[in-house]
């Protein structure tokens, strides 16, 4: 059977069809997801991640897909992404590969078990990560186990089995490739040899669900050099995507360094962003910016950088994230439009990628975690709704608010502590003042906050092998302290709670803003130059 390509998606017809036994079908089957689960004791429902795949790179002559499920032969099928530009092409490459017989090569590094995938010719195309194969899920095949799909992950905020779909999110919110994320996808591979627990590499495992990148060729990344050799322009428009998704990864190793055939000019260098899959966490999570104390981050952002950002809309992407991708909650996405917002409010005040970093970074004080402004900033917006909602006077509080409990004494210890902190240090952002809103309603701080902690529980919520599982319990702020991993979420808001939030978000804004500049009038500026 040769491949074929749809010629509608402007694929340029092969000069000879190569012999292909590779197969594909275009309905998913939902038998096979029940028994897939079933088998691995998966706890939650994820048969709603999956989509009918309209255009596939191989089309098969069998109608019934339970016949092409039983056939041996290898075959992808596109998931996710199938209308994200040159997906198309590089699964047909990847669908090629598979047909001629190449196998995947296993990857050493990181925790997770993920596979190059290599074209007949010997050149790595496509990088391969299976979601039953993540770090603590039940295939990995690095000693990583412990948790099943959908549980707490590495970081608490993001589930087993979920990075594949962010990586793919990130490609999406990646508009006309500003920031260099590669083509991505989520797909399905059928009887190709993967990693099986108890089995090794299994010949032929039915399927597997996994994301899928296009391999970037370079030279190293960007631990292995200083950041004087990379250019202005890439290091802010990494920094602009990390900002927008709240990546909690941003690390050397995962922005790799074009090849320059070792002729590294300074400030010429480009860097290539990859590995997104903690990025759009459930929370306000603990990001880390490996940019942030770069000198090129500190410069202010270019006309064509700033353009960018203003055109966002977050709540057009927002659209696109439920469309294409409804296994990633709704307090994730709500976390995307929070962080866009302050991204695009930030640079219209003028302050630039380090400031902006800096106020959604949490600080550590001695042994103390302390709340990043941003947060600060939630918290304050989030009591003054509920002043707003309970300024009726009546006593009715809904059932939701028995959840978390915030006394006016937290509030007044937060004050104090950021007195405290402007005392301690210097070169560390400034907290928030106390952002009271009118007299009368004041005295209304105690009033009851919807759930907007999660703290990570190891007394009746334990996983497999004793990991502690991330579930929501009552919990009394008296200090914005970190050590129990409390986060900020969203996610028991109803929509007209979140649009009034939001509001009353924005509004706080322009104040954290000024407050932040003030502080950092005494840094050095290195105006526009790109040397360094």
């Amino acid at each position: 059977m040769a491949v074929v390509i749809e010629h509608l998606h402007k694929f340029k017809p092969l000069n000879q069809l190569p012999r292909c036994r590779l197969q594909s079908y275009s309905h998913f089957d939902h038998t096979m997801l029940d028994n897939f689960t079933h088998n691995n004791n998966i706890t939650h429902n994820t048969s709603t991640s999956f989509h009918k795949s309209y255009s596939t790179p191989c089309l098969s002559l069998a109608t019934k897909a339970k016949e092409e499920f039983e056939t041996p032969n290898p075959r992808i099928e596109i998931i996710s992404g199938h209308k994200a530009p040159m997906v198309h092409t590089l699964v047909a490459e990847v669908a090629i590969a598979l047909a001629s017989g190449v196998k995947p090569t296993p990857v050493s590094s990181g925790l997770g078990g993920a596979y190059y995938l290599k074209s007949r010719k010997g050149n790595t195309i496509a990088v391969v990560k299976p979601a039953d194969e993540e770090p603590l899920a039940f295939n990995n095949p690095k000693g990583f186990v412990g948790r099943m799909l959908g549980q707490p992950g590495m970081k608490r905020s993001i589930r087993v089995g979920e990075t594949g779909h962010r990586e793919l999110a990130a490609y999406l919110l990646d508009h006309g490739g500003f920031s260099g994320v590669p083509p991505s996808a989520l797909v399905k591979i059928c009887h190709v040899t993967f990693n099986v627990n108890n089995m090794g590499l299994a010949s032929n495992p039915p399927f597997k669900i996994t994301s899928i990148q296009r391999y970037v060729e370079h030279e190293t990344d960007a631990g292995d050099l200083g950041p004087s050799v990379f250019s202005v322009s890439s290091v802010h428009r990494i920094g602009i995507l990390d900002i927008r998704v709240l990546n909690l990864d941003r690390h050397a190793g995962n922005m790799l360094v074009k090849n320059f055939h070792g002729n590294y000019v300074a400030g010429m260098a480009e860097l290539v962003p990859i590995d997104h899959g903690f990025c759009l966490p459930e929370s306000l999570d603990d990001p880390y910016f490996e940019w942030l104390h770069w000198p090129q981050a500190s410069l202010p952002f270019s006309e064509t950088e700033t353009e960018y950002i203003s055109n966002l809309d977050p709540f057009k992407d927002a659209e696109l994230l439920r469309r294409e991708l409804p296994l990633i909650r709704e307090c994730s996405v709500r976390v995307f439009i929070l962080c866009t917002i302050f991204l695009k409010r930030a640079t219209a005040a003028g302050l630039c990628l380090a400031d902006i970093g800096q106020m959604m970074t949490r600080e550590f004080i001695g042994d103390e975690e302390n709340w990043s402004i941003l947060e600060h900033i939630c918290v304050h917006a989030k009591a003054n709704l509920d002043v707003e909602i309970n300024s009726d006077g009546t006593d009715e509080v809904k059932e939701y608010d028995q959840m978390f409990v915030f006394d006016k004494d937290f509030i007044d210890s937060l004050n104090q502590n950021e007195v405290a902190l402007k005392h301690q240090t210097t070169d560390k952002p400034t907290k928030m003042m106390k952002f009271t809103s009118n007299g009368e309603k004041s005295n209304l701080r105690d009033i009851r906050l919807t759930r907007l902690i999660q703290e990570c529980d190891t007394k009746d919520g334990c996983g497999p092998s004793g990991i502690p599982i991330l579930r929501s319990v009552s919990f009394a702020a008296h200090n914005n302290n970190h050590d129990a991993g409390v986060c900020v979420s969203f996610e028991e808001m109803k929509d007209e709670e979140w649009t009034l939030f939001l509001e009353y978000f924005e509004e706080l804004l322009p104040q954290a803003f000024e407050e932040k500049k003030s502080t950092s009038l005494f840094k050095q500026r290195l105006g526009n130059s790109c040397e360094f």
